[in-house]
């Protein structure tokens, strides 16, 4: 018997995509998404990674994944992201390589090699493009499809290898600040919207603050690698450029501080936002994810007050019943589910007078994940096809998050490096 219901769940949702042959995938996952970390059978492997690690599964099951996701090559180049292709399936590997010395070494080597050359080819595009005075597109930095991302994997893999300290150099010159149209603009400001599209609801672009797509995974990333003893030059001065940034669109309610989604141009002249109802407290966009980075930048540079008050912050947001309010699913990249996965990540970290408290938000949040009473057989069925089988949004995500938060333990497989909270 397992000592915590949603471990039920987890264990009847590694039941349910034990056999990839049999596994109820739905047409993304076994198609069009096989190369794809959030919706693939590299995400998929991670659960069983991460159990066979805990020792509550077999590896077999982990290596059937893997088997199933590399069937057909990979790709790699332009058309690849830490998301997708030889990147995606590099971080699934690896997961499962650092607890099988030896095994899938060569293919590691490998792809490695590739995503090393990537790296440098995107770090050359992108210093030519602020050269000329350009603005990025999302998908230059950003941790799901960008910079900031295969950063996440170089960071784990060979944190002081010089093409890991060629992103950081790149992070630390995107904080600079880049004359656009005679426009003084946040260097990671761009001129679409959100979705990486020209928006009409966006004249002139705008600056994305979210873990996923803006600056809230830059500096997560900086504050890991400084944390980790790799650093580079103006690597603090970025780490307080960017938390500046985050002070002067900080806005405060009655219950807590909270932080935009993204700031428009027109916001960015008037030096006001606009107002807005609450949102809810994501990982990929939010004050939950920004908590995690702001705890994590004040830790590399040895701020306790500013420690403490992020991580206020998210106990305030974790408790907040309007912004509750606004989740309104269980997955990990903006549900119950991922908002118990930083509270637990940020809990290992979090100064002796806050740590209790973000402890006792979680249970609240795997409750409305997994209710007391609820048949996990049922209710893991229901994830998969509702949901699907998914690390980002769908049953695998939830999986992971609950059986790290139930337990009260660390992944022992680093399969949530690629989310920046650890």
């Amino acid at each position: 018997m397992t000592a915590h219901p949603a471990l039920d769940l987890v264990d009847a949702v590694a039941s349910q995509l034990a056999n990839p042959d049999t596994a109820p995938l739905g047409p993304r996952a076994a198609s069009s998404d096989r190369q794809h970390l959030a919706y693939g059978p590299p995400g998929i492997a991670l659960l069983h990674i991460e159990r066979a690690a805990n020792g509550l599964g077999p590896w077999q099951r982990a290596h059937d994944w893997l088997a199933a996701a590399s069937h057909q090559p990979f790709t790699s180049g332009p058309g690849s992201h830490p998301f997708y292709g030889a990147p995606a399936f590099a971080h699934a590997l690896a997961c499962a390589a650092d607890h099988l010395p030896g095994s899938y070494q060569r293919a590691l080597d490998a792809m490695d090699q590739q995503i090393a050359a990537d790296v440098g080819r995107r770090l050359d595009t992108a210093h030519r493009r602020i050269d000329a005075g350009r603005l990025p597109q999302l998908t230059e930095f950003d941790t799901i499809r960008g910079l900031t991302g295969y950063g996440a994997y170089l960071l784990r893999r060979n944190p002081g290898s010089p093409t890991m300290r060629a992103v950081l150099d790149y992070c630390v010159r995107l904080t600079e600040p880049i004359t656009h149209h005679e426009e003084t603009l946040p260097g990671w400001c761009t001129e679409t919207g959100p979705s990486g599209s020209p928006d009409d609801r966006f004249p002139g672009g705008h600056a994305n603050t979210g873990m996923a797509h803006g600056i809230g995974g830059v500096l997560a990333l900086l504050a890991l690698a400084a944390r980790k003893g790799t650093v580079t030059k103006g690597h603090h001065a970025a780490l307080r450029t960017l938390l500046a940034r985050l002070d002067r669109w900080r806005e405060e309610t009655g219950h807590g501080p909270t932080w935009p989604y993204w700031v428009t141009r027109s916001e960015l002249r008037t030096g006001c936002l606009a107002p807005s109802a609450p949102r809810r407290p994501s990982w990929c966009y939010g004050t939950a994810g920004l908590a995690r980075a702001q705890q994590l930048a004040a830790l590399a540079l040895g701020d306790t007050v500013r420690q403490i008050d992020a991580e206020n912050a998210l106990v305030a947001a974790l408790t907040d019943p309007d912004q509750l309010k606004s989740t309104t699913d269980s997955g990990l990249c903006h549900g119950f589910a991922g908002l118990a996965h930083v509270a637990a990540r940020t809990a290992e970290d979090a100064h002796p007078s806050t740590a209790g408290q973000l402890r006792a938000a979680i249970p609240p949040l795997l409750a409305a994940v997994h209710p007391p009473g609820a048949d996990p057989t049922h209710a893991a069925a229901a994830l998969v096809q509702d949901e699907g089988p998914g690390l980002l949004d769908g049953a695998v995500g939830i999986a992971l998050a609950l059986l790290a938060s139930s337990t009260a333990t660390s992944p022992q497989s680093a399969w949530d490096a690629c989310f920046l909270i650890a």
